[in-house]
């Protein structure tokens, strides 16, 4: 009977052993995106990184990620446009300073090497179920995640009626450390 309660024990300490809080590296790290403009690829990227993330390669599906990044950092090379990207009209950083996204599940994918991400993303107050592909590659004492997802601007309100197109393309790369 004692064994079993020392198997049972050192089992549950196991559990919450293996499982690690990585912070998120804002200096390490590339939150970006491509938009069209009138037929033009724009990039852009934002910094401002911060969250937590609970990770554990041997038990994804434990996985939490909530993350957010500072919408007034919105950066294109072109000061005029990150001024009006700031405005109310695109993303509102006065009353909306935080662009925020908190995973429900992680799962397989078909691919090896390959997870799947669920969660909701909050633009605006406007928050979306979104889903993507990521990678998880360990590095110096934490990890690298890589993902990319499309989002429609429109759906969240960002930039109304204009000659952007409503496809967004964002590019992560994550680093987080213990």
């Amino acid at each position: 009977m004692k064994r079993h309660l020392l198997s049972a024990a050192i089992l549950f300490q196991a559990q919450f052993i293996s499982a690690q809080t990585y912070i998120p590296v804002d200096e390490s790290s590339t939150v970006k995106f491509s938009v069209k403009n009138f037929g033009f690829e724009v990039e852009g990227s934002f910094k401002g990184l911060q969250g937590t993330i609970e990770f554990d390669p041997a038990k994804y599906t434990g996985a939490k990620f909530e993350v957010s990044i500072d919408a007034s950092t919105v950066n294109t090379d072109n000061g005029m446009r990150d001024d009006h990207l700031r405005d109310n009209s695109y993303f509102d950083v006065k009353n909306h300073p935080r662009i925020s996204f908190v995973s429900t599940k992680v799962t397989a994918s078909n691919r090896s090497g390959t997870l799947f991400m669920f969660g909701t993303l909050d633009i605006k107050g406007i928050k979306k179920e979104i889903s993507f592909p990521f990678t998880a590659a360990p590095v110096d004492g934490g990890f690298l995640f890589k993902g990319e997802f499309k989002i429609n601007r429109r759906d969240f309100d960002v930039g109304g009626a204009s000659t952007i197109a409503n496809s967004v393309t964002i590019f992560l790369n994550v680093v987080a450390k213990k």
